[in-house]
């Protein structure tokens, strides 16, 4: 999982097969250092909704569907999405599968919130700041083009 290696997180798909329905589709994850730490970018193909998982030793790197699946909860939590639909969201994920990536609005989209991880990280401190969830929040409400400048947690909302 590096620039070159980006994967898709697709519900039930192997890569090879065909992803099962689901209302969000798939994620991409990227990794990317922040201050020498090794952090998890996820961004939703759909709706571009976002969460960076900071400082991953390289064992939790290694389970990814967990990783996901766990902060995708957590940062579902504190979006305000009530236990019902955080579990309707995680079931579309039972499984998931790995496979690479060619869209170049979703790569374009992931550079540009990585820049910005980047830079609210470092200037709240490191990724062991207690502020890196306010940054998350933040970075769900900034404008982006590929979906017709509306809000990442706006368009996750109207899908659920």
């Amino acid at each position: 999982m590096s620039r070159q290696g980006l994967q898709s997180l697709a519900p039930g798909s192997s890569g090879a097969d065909e992803p099962r329905f689901s209302y969000l589709g798939p994620w991409h994850a990227n990794l990317i250092h922040i201050d020498r730490r090794k952090c998890v970018l996820f961004v939703n193909d759909k709706t571009l909704f976002n969460f960076i998982t900071p400082d991953v030793p390289r064992p939790v790197i290694r389970d990814l569907d967990r990783l996901f699946k766990s902060y995708l909860s957590c940062v579902l939590a504190d979006e305000g999405f009530i236990e019902a639909d955080r579990a309707r969201i995680l079931s579309e994920y039972d499984e998931i599968g790995f496979a690479g990536t060619s869209s170049k609005s979703v790569l374009g989209s992931m550079n540009e919130l990585a820049f910005h991880y980047k830079y609210h990280i470092l200037e709240a401190g490191g990724v062991h700041s207690p502020a890196v969830p306010g940054i998350i929040r933040q970075l769900n409400r900034m404008l982006m083009s590929a979906i017709q400048e509306v809000f990442p947690v706006k368009a996750l909302k109207v899908v659920y």
